[in-house]
């Protein structure tokens, strides 16, 4: 062990609102379609958490609050009591293991398929997803989006309370919305999503109404020391253009901060990137950075860690890694002690639904016997 890698502060304890945490490393929501076809997560769920519950925080997958939320098949929910009951054995195990979970609350919009949910999906305006989705008989072409009404908006942010309510109830020690990656609550911000001409679209004090409406809700409903948000600011994941991204984050960033959440989860950050230092510079409690590492990219060899420590030495709080958390169960040691990582096996990485690629990554200790 080097001296540097000794004295990371990665590896230092911290705080996250009441919560302490062991370390600054993050295990952020990574999509695997491993839950059953009703979205209640299976036995390899539990095991596959609790094998990384090392992580200062891990944040689960994005799991849907109602059903037309739902984005691909085997995705996780929580809008039922056995949705409840399977995300119960996941925090359970993972808690005996000394670990913390946030559950993140993802609903779709457009991003979804009849053939997923039985439901045609709902969105800010009627503009379909410019990419095949994939569905239980293979990439389908998307369809338009139902757009919603006053109803759908004022439901669906009952939905992701009650969703909230639900995690808590699960065991979770809180949640995080998802309003990032094109999704439906990015949608409501971006201007190619959203074409609406009433009090949810148009200018951006409009246009960030939705995501404001969603976390005070979800606030109200379980606390804002439960409460984390994240958002992916000029990110064009699911075919989003924002259009106007600075003066989206210049009020949407105040706005949530007004509601207290524990902490900002910011996606592909980059230290050097001016809107990124203005919105560390503007949010009052818990930054969490998941560093830019080349979105498609090859993964560093040392997982993320170089740009993690750069992230916090810029003033971030903690650091979320991705795909190094997904093929190393015990990567908070093998960064802490500078040991190699396992290769990431991309072609298990989603839709295949069983233990390859998933739960098979052997720890240092497993590795080590079988030499």
């Amino acid at each position: 062990m080097t001296n540097s890698t000794a004295a990371s502060r990665l590896f230092e304890s911290t705080t996250l609102g009441p919560l302490a945490l062991p370390n600054r490393l993050v295990m952020p929501p990574l999509t695997r379609n491993r839950a059953d076809a009703d979205g209640v997560p299976r036995p390899l769920m539990v095991t596959h958490y609790a094998q990384r519950a090392t992580a200062g925080l891990i944040i689960t997958e994005g799991t849907t609050p109602n059903a037309v939320g739902q984005t691909y098949p085997n995705i996780p929910a929580l809008h039922n009591d056995a949705h409840v009951a399977g995300w119960r054995a996941v925090t359970d195990a993972v808690r005996a293991e000394g670990g913390r979970m946030f559950l993140q609350i993802q609903h779709g919009g457009r991003v979804g398929h009849p053939d997923n949910s039985g439901l045609r999906p709902v969105a800010p305006s009627p503009v379909a997803l410019p990419e095949t989705i994939h569905t239980p008989s293979g990439r389908q072409e998307a369809v338009v989006p139902r757009e919603m009404t006053a109803d759908d908006i004022r439901e669906t942010v009952a939905d992701f309370a009650a969703a909230a309510r639900r995690a808590v109830d699960a065991g979770f020690e809180g949640v995080e919305v998802h309003a990032a990656n094109g999704h439906l609550l990015h949608q409501f911000l971006a201007k190619n999503t959203n074409l609406r001409t009433d009090e949810y679209g148009g200018s951006v004090e409009n246009r960030v109404r939705f995501v404001v409406e969603v976390v005070r809700a979800v606030a109200d409903a379980i606390g804002p020391d439960r409460v984390g948000v994240r958002i992916s600011p000029g990110v064009t994941v699911n075919g989003v253009e924002e259009g106007d991204t600075d003066d989206i984050y210049a009020a949407l960033v105040p706005a949530l901060a007004a509601l207290g959440p524990v902490y900002l989860h910011v996606i592909f950050a980059d230290p050097g990137q001016p809107l990124y230092r203005r919105i560390r510079a503007a949010w009052p409690t818990t930054l969490i950075a998941n560093p830019a590492l080349g979105f498609g990219g090859p993964l560093p060899a040392d997982g993320g860690k170089a740009a993690g420590e750069r992230l916090l030495a810029a003033g971030a709080d903690l650091i979320s890694l991705g795909r190094a958390f997904l093929a190393n169960p015990d990567l908070v040691e093998r960064l802490r002690t500078g040991a190699p990582l396992n290769p990431l096996r991309e072609a298990n990485w989603m839709y295949s639904g069983d233990e390859a690629g998933y739960n098979d990554y052997p720890t240092l200790a497993e590795s080590a016997a079988l030499v």
